[in-house]
């Protein structure tokens, strides 16, 4: 039980430590080229992913929190869902990134 509270614990950690160190470009507003840069989205079904993903990772993260991290299911599911929208995020990054560049 011990490894799956540290696992969802640090794995969250790390994914908001991430999520926060990718808007520092967005913020500083000094990039010309983010300033005009724009998402197109072809079809609106790509969307219902990502969707599903971050609600459930808000879900599982108000669950485990409330059962203050002691449902051992509950905290690899958390797990799981975080690395996968890390993933997500990450092919999201490299996308933007390889645009900008």
């Amino acid at each position: 039980m011990k490894i799956s509270q540290i696992a969802a614990k640090a794995v969250v950690r790390v994914f908001l430590l991430l999520l926060l160190i990718s808007t520092i470009p967005f913020l500083e507003g000094n990039n010309p080229k983010l300033q005009n840069f724009q998402f197109v989205i072809h079809q609106k079904w790509t969307l219902v992913f990502p969707s599903i993903l971050i609600v459930g990772f808000v879900t599982l993260l108000v669950l485990c929190t409330i059962k203050k991290y002691k449902q051992v299911d509950l905290n690899w599911l958390l797990v799981v869902n975080t690395l996968v929208l890390l993933a997500y995020f990450l092919t999201i990054a490299l996308a933007v990134y390889r645009q900008i560049s």
